[in-house]
């Protein structure tokens, strides 16, 4: 029998965001447990400013905080943070990392990720929005739900900026609508039913 590190169906949590996004991921890996199984990637939607994440992040997690290259294994109890500049993909397990396909106006990397994650990964996946500029994620969250993964929005009086939750609510197809502790408790509960399924 395989083991939990080997298979590729573990649950992974993509959390977009953008301005003000600091504060939501901090708030919500503050209330993660470290061994939930779960991967959380943390796509950030800076175009040409160098993310300091997988620097300011480690502060408020126990779980290893890496920094996405090029054919990287997706491992659960581990986050993962977007490099500027790229489009995030999903291939056989490993994160795969292509010239950003959008480089002027408002990126469109969540929504990328998000697309890939529904056609090529086989465990649950949950989609979390939170403070940013812009709508950014809204476009894929119907397609995470139609593969059967579960829709989360920060709740926009919570975020430094509510452009992105309430795109992400008016696409209609988010499940809840919380602050970022109370989605750190949403996704613990998800995990726990996904691991007694098992």
């Amino acid at each position: 029998m395989k083991t939990k590190t080997t298979k590729k169906d573990f649950p992974v949590v993509c959390v977009g965001g953008s301005a003000g996004g600091l504060d939501a991921y901090t708030r919500l890996l503050q209330n993660l447990p470290s061994d939930m199984g779960v991967a959380i990637v943390i796509v950030n939607h800076l175009r040409t400013v160098a993310t300091m994440l997988h620097q300011i992040l480690p502060n408020y997690t126990d779980m290893p905080v890496e920094l996405i290259t090029e054919k990287l294994d997706i491992k659960p109890n581990h986050v993962f943070i977007i490099p500027e500049k790229k489009d995030l993909h999903v291939l056989n397990g490993e994160f795969r990392l292509k010239p950003i396909s959008k480089p002027w106006g408002w990126p469109d990397v969540i929504t990328v990720f998000m697309k890939s994650m529904t056609e090529n990964w086989d465990g649950k996946l949950i989609a979390v929005i939170v403070s940013g500029y812009d709508g950014d994620g809204a476009a894929a969250l119907c397609g995470i739900k139609e593969v059967g993964g579960s829709t989360i929005a920060q709740k926009p009086e919570t975020a430094g900026q509510p452009d992105m939750p309430d795109s992400a609510i008016a696409s209609g197809c988010i499940d809840f609508i919380l602050s970022p502790e109370n989605i750190a408790k949403k996704i613990k509960k998800i995990a726990n039913e996904e691991s007694e399924d098992k």
